[in-house]
């Protein structure tokens, strides 16, 4: 398995994420405790949106596992990643926006790959995506019921999909 992969999520699961079930506010901390975790460096590459001459050093990314028979997307948790990285997780966002190449030489650097194993790693990646992408998910966030706060509250998701 790859340090840097691919998480395209299925059709039916656009904008279906947590942002959307909280509040911003409860969105801020979630985002902020995440960041402060990983010491505001991206936990792939060690790297920092600074650094690579963006306005903030890492962004929150929420983790999913897929119950392929059952069809269930679950958050499991959440990592701060630098731009780079963040963009690789959302490969079809940045091929709409023209950003692939920067996708493929990331993927290269972190995971020493050829351009042969990235273009052939996206490729596989779209696959398992137009197979999950014909079927209709559930999108669990249950998780945030025991994730706290810097206050040690639980959170409350407004919805669970």
């Amino acid at each position: 398995m790859y340090k840097l992969t691919i998480e395209l999520v299925p059709e039916s699961s656009f904008y279906n994420n947590v942002r959307s079930a909280v509040s911003t506010v409860e969105w801020d901390i979630i985002k902020k405790k995440c960041y402060k975790k990983a010491g505001y460096k991206c936990e792939i590459c060690g790297d920092t949106g600074i650094n690579q001459g963006k306005k903030y050093p890492v962004e929150c990314h929420e983790i999913w596992e897929y119950d392929d028979k059952f069809h269930i997307q679950i958050l499991k948790g959440f990592i701060a990643l630098c731009p780079q990285c963040h963009q690789v997780k959302h490969v079809g966002f940045a091929r709409i926006n023209g950003k692939e190449p920067e996708v493929i030489r990331q993927l290269i650097k972190v995971n020493k790959m050829t351009s042969t194993m990235a273009d052939n790693y996206i490729i596989e990646s779209f696959k398992i995506w137009e197979k999950r992408s014909d079927k209709q998910w559930k999108v669990d966030i249950s998780y945030l019921e025991s994730y706290k706060n810097d206050d040690n509250e639980l959170f409350k998701p407004t919805d669970l999909f």
